[in-house]
């Protein structure tokens, strides 16, 4: 499933990318009305059976795209794709193998290599924090439970668009319409507290994009991802302390990495006298919850 709103040329290296696959797949593009007819034409000269192109009957936006998504899925097994991302040969091989090795998994996160906007491989800051936190060990590897969700809560290590989720597990949980920026930790903390499985893999067939022109960029420079994290943590708190989860309890609290996110942001807001976002961000540093 391709949720497609941006950039046209991204778009076609990423439609590309998916079909440089082996093994068996299906594309399900959902353009959410972008208002040039290019990408559809692109596709549609294509004549490959394999990709279907749907046209939202209106702007549906990130969240309620992504729920569509998932309604549209008639798979076993789902990847939601960025439309600007690169998916590297050997994806749905891998996956496969991973899916019959771990039959009893919720959601796969393979191997994850990060791009600029030109496509070239790079290792920003934010990605670097990542690789911290993501478990070490021999992998692939199953992980579950408080261990997971407190590992997640200290520090998202995962890449959304990459991950392949098993459908029914979507569908059963899905995305929540108040969050359009933190909406895949949000998904993944439900399935976790549920008790699905993550496999992790260190197999590298995914590049994820990082650039400026993001919808996660751009919120989070507008200090608006941390408004919508600071709410994510405050109720994910509750509930692991509802379950006896004290460790993931404590990691929401803190919520550390995304302290250190605003922080980061914080010189450039004061530079800029964005008095607002000083405000915001500071607020979201230093607060005590």
């Amino acid at each position: 499933m391709m949720p497609f709103y941006g950039d046209v040329a991204q778009f076609i290296l990423a439609v590309d990318s998916v079909r440089s696959q082996r093994g068996e797949w299906r594309l399900v593009i959902l353009d959410d009305v972008y208002p040039d007819a290019e990408p559809r034409r692109y596709v549609e000269a294509l004549a490959d059976p394999r990709i279907v192109y749907v046209v939202n009957e209106r702007n549906l936006g990130i969240s309620g795209n992504f729920q569509r998504s998932i309604e549209l899925a008639e798979a076993e097994f789902t990847v939601i794709m960025g439309c600007d991302d690169i998916m590297l040969s050997g994806y749905v091989i891998r996956m496969t193998a991973l899916i019959s090795q771990f039959p009893d998994a919720a959601y796969f996160q393979p191997g994850v290599a990060t791009i600029d906007d030109n496509g070239i491989r790079s290792s920003p800051l934010g990605d670097r924090v990542k690789s911290l936190f993501r478990p070490k060990g021999k992998h692939p590897a199953r992980l579950s439970g408080e261990k997971l969700a407190a590992s997640l809560l200290q520090g998202n290590w995962t890449y959304f668009p990459s991950l392949c989720w098993r459908t029914d597990v979507l569908a059963a949980h899905g995305f929540r319409e108040e969050f359009r920026i933190v909406l895949d930790l949000a998904l993944q903390l439900s399935i976790i507290e549920d008790g699905g499985v993550l496999v992790l893999d260190d197999t590298v067939v995914f590049e994820y994009r990082r650039h400026s022109a993001s919808a996660s960029s751009w919120a989070g420079s507008g200090s608006g991802r941390f408004k919508e994290e600071k709410e994510l943590f405050r109720q994910t708190a509750e509930t692991m302390r509802s379950k006896g989860w004290n460790k993931a309890s404590r990691a929401a609290r803190v919520h550390l990495t995304s302290r250190l996110n605003a922080l980061t942001q914080l010189p450039g807001a004061i530079v800029g006298r964005e008095s607002e976002a000083v405000k915001s961000l500071s607020s979201h540093a230093f607060s005590r919850g």
